[in-house]
């Protein structure tokens, strides 16, 4: 065989064959807070677009069953990064849980008293004397009472409905309960979709009791042993947030290619469309996702300790258990 010929079949077999990475990719789970809903997308629009893979991360996103056993899962070891909401987390590590807080997504509060509007809730007032749904120890729970101090109000002016989630939706629909606690981009819309007709949404946020909410949590292990790792996935997890922020459908449509039974289409891109603005104050408008601002923050975290969620001393070392200096530039 010509010299020529065996250079051109060589080259082409080595052409042909794949090369090797330079090193195998990190396997990384995200827990996830809940079942699968709108709020999740831009995660599995990442992953959809290669974004995790190019930073060398093999990442298996999961279901939770809320954000204390998601937070639970983190310290122990089980889960590389949860998404949980701040309260959760910062109430773990007060008590000793070795996590920190990389990012912080849902900036401003999504908490909201929630009412079908035939019940003329208007206010905080129109809610003395009426049934309030609410799940004992949570985080809006613990928050409630900061809340109705605003107006002058207790628990005792009304009549209150324990339950979990699901209990708490349901008496709203059935008319056993005239408001629930929730949050303003999903049981509003479950309501409207389950009832057909008009809810009523009253955020704390707009009552001065803004508190921060879904964040990035991983053990302080992994921050320590595993840092680049940490800024490879907030790398690709900022991406993907600020593409979803564009393109809300798109993070919708990569969710349900995933779990085609995580929702309606139309109502997830309409939660997602809801969430989006929740991703900055106005301290934040021109950074980028999961960057959130240190006032704000302290002013969350004060909030907490406020309620009792977390104790003050813990209150004052911030630095202990929240940096961003993982997230990109």
């Amino acid at each position: 065989m010509p010299l020529q010929r065996c250079l051109m079949i060589a080259i082409a077999l080595i052409l042909a064959t794949p090369f090797a990475p330079s090193r195998a990719a990190d396997k990384a789970t995200l827990l996830l807070n809940w079942y699968l809903y709108a709020e999740h997308a831009p995660f599995f629009l990442g992953k959809e677009r290669g974004y995790f893979e190019r930073e060398g991360i093999e990442l298996d996103i999961q279901e939770g069953r809320g954000s204390v056993p998601t937070v639970q899962a983190v310290a122990a070891g089980t889960a590389t990064f949860g998404y949980a909401d701040l309260a959760s987390i910062l109430k773990a590590a007060d008590k000793g849980a070795p996590v920190v807080v990389v990012g912080v997504l849902l900036q401003k509060s999504p908490m909201a008293f929630i009412s079908l509007a035939e019940k003329n809730i208007r206010s905080l007032q129109d809610l003395r004397g009426r049934s309030l749904a609410l799940t004992p120890g949570d985080s809006l729970s613990q928050i409630l009472p900061l809340v109705l101090g605003k107006v002058g109000m207790k628990e005792s002016d009304m009549t209150i409905i324990a339950g979990d989630n699901r209990a708490k939706l349901n008496a709203v629909i059935n008319g056993q309960a005239d408001a629930m606690l929730g949050y303003s981009m999903d049981q509003n819309l479950r309501i409207a979709a389950a009832t057909h007709k008009q809810v009523t949404v009253l955020p704390f946020a707009d009552h001065g009791v803004n508190l921060a909410s879904s964040s990035i949590v991983t053990a302080k292990d992994t921050t320590e042993k595993h840092a680049n790792l940490v800024m490879r996935f907030m790398r690709a997890a900022t991406r993907s947030v600020a593409d979803a922020e564009q393109d809300p459908a798109a993070a919708v449509d990569a969710m349900l290619k995933v779990s085609p039974k995580a929702g309606l289409r139309d109502d997830l891109i309409e939660g997602l469309k809801l969430t989006v603005p929740l991703y900055h104050t106005d301290a934040t408008k021109a950074e980028p996702p999961f960057r959130a601002n240190r006032s704000d923050i302290k002013a969350s975290i004060d909030l907490l300790a406020q309620s009792g969620t977390i104790s003050h001393a813990s209150a004052g070392r911030m630095d202990d258990f929240i940096s961003f200096k993982f997230l990109p530039n």
